[in-house]
């Protein structure tokens, strides 16, 4: 080893990586935002929560930890009521009329039983409203042929849902109405809000990168144009601003639509930090040493310019994501949210509300408790790392 070798200042990243190192609660919050990464890509892949949509327990099973003989009783006096609906609603104990529908349903089987004991030729024309019914018959062979043909696929479950007798009373994280296990759900539900976040991030911190740099960089009538611009996307209300931008958008792009939603209604941040960072560091003497070298504008911009300022980026960047996933709730309320045959943390959130109400609250606790943990740790990582990456601190 040479004795110039041994005497070489360590770069940028490797003191930033040594002082965010040094920090135990930097390192834990980056250990809890690999593992929801690793979670995230494990989902991906098929190899965990493959199976989300499969109605594996019975509607509103609770968690593992609470006593289920509560829905298994009223599961049990609902079908010693209703002994041939197999479907039949969960009564709430909260409904206050709950005695008028069950007398109500006692009323519709007696007519049932008596409508049964007619001549068969009678019950095939005539409805449960007492209408004759031209198209009895061809239904009657429609629900025979389906009787006898394999479970169709259904474009919630995929065709995947096990028999009654066969769900579960519990779940180790309950389930939701269709019986869907919560825990699958939430873990199915960190890979679409974390790529969201991530892709949303990205093309928002470019974005507003690429404008601020140029903008900062050539000044005059260029900064004006791209500041008009800025002040037009600032202008409008962030709610009102993603539902124009929502609204131009196509909608048949799945994932991406939310992705471009976030995308460009975010960009405006990052471009007034980048751009005043340009303005301060084109006039430093390391920027005119290499235009006196001949350098072009592109490579003082991201060659010399952009390495000292990309923590003002990289900030950014983190902070965009934590709030991009917030985001993505509120675009779930607005029915802007992922598709149908999806879930993430929003769409799991959009559900608990009416849950509540029935007291179901193991949905709303999952989807709320791990966005809290990715976002909180993600929040301090974001602080450990701006203070690694600021050069003033080398």
């Amino acid at each position: 080893m040479t004795h110039a070798s041994l005497h070489a200042s360590a770069g940028l990243w490797m003191l930033a990586w040594r002082r965010l190192r040094a920090d135990r609660l930097a390192m834990i919050c980056l250990g809890i935002v690999l593992a929801f990464l690793l979670l995230m890509l494990a989902s991906a892949s098929g190899l965990i929560a493959a199976d989300w949509s499969r109605e594996v327990g019975v509607n509103y099973a609770p968690p593992g930890f609470l006593h289920a003989e509560t829905t298994a009783v009223t599961m049990d006096d609902t079908s010693q009521t209703t002994p041939a609906d197999d479907n039949a609603p969960i009564d709430n104990p909260r409904d206050p009329l709950a005695a008028d529908i069950a007398e109500l349903r006692q009323q519709l089987q007696q007519q049932q039983q008596s409508r049964h004991a007619q001549p068969a030729t009678m019950t095939q024309t005539i409805d449960s409203y007492g209408i004759m019914d031209p198209l009895a018959e061809d239904l009657q062979a429609i629900r025979a042929a389906m009787q006898d043909s394999p479970a169709t696929t259904d474009p919630i479950t995929k065709g995947s849902s096990l028999p009654a007798e066969e769900r579960r009373l519990t779940l180790p994280l309950g389930a939701d109405k269709w019986g869907r296990d919560v825990l699958q759900k939430t873990i199915k539900g960190s890979e679409t809000s974390i790529l969201v976040g991530l892709m949303a991030a990205l093309l928002a911190t470019t974005l507003g990168t690429l404008l601020g740099a140029v903008a900062g960089y050539f000044g005059r009538w260029v900064d004006d144009l791209l500041n008009w611009f800025y002040n037009i996307f600032t202008s409008i209300p962030y709610l009102l601003l993603i539902l124009a931008v929502a609204a131009v958008v196509p909608r048949g792009v799945g994932l991406m639509s939310i992705v471009l939603i976030l995308g460009l209604t975010g960009w405006t941040g990052v471009f007034r930090l980048v751009r005043a960072e340009y303005m301060k560091h084109k006039i430093r003497e390391y920027v005119q040493a290499a235009d006196a070298m001949g350098a072009s504008n592109l490579r003082r911009m991201f060659v010399h310019i952009f390495p000292n300022i990309s923590h003002v980026a990289l900030v950014q960047l983190s902070i965009l994501v934590v709030g991009f996933i917030k985001s993505e709730v509120i675009l779930s309320f607005l029915g802007f949210g992922v598709p149908v045959d999806a879930v993430s943390w929003g769409s799991m959130l959009n559900e608990a509300q009416n849950e509540l109400i029935l007291g179901k609250w193991w949905q709303l606790a999952a989807a709320t408790s791990a966005m809290a943990v990715l976002v909180t740790a993600f929040s301090l990582l974001t602080d450990a790392l701006r203070d690694a990456l600021d050069p003033k601190l080398k």
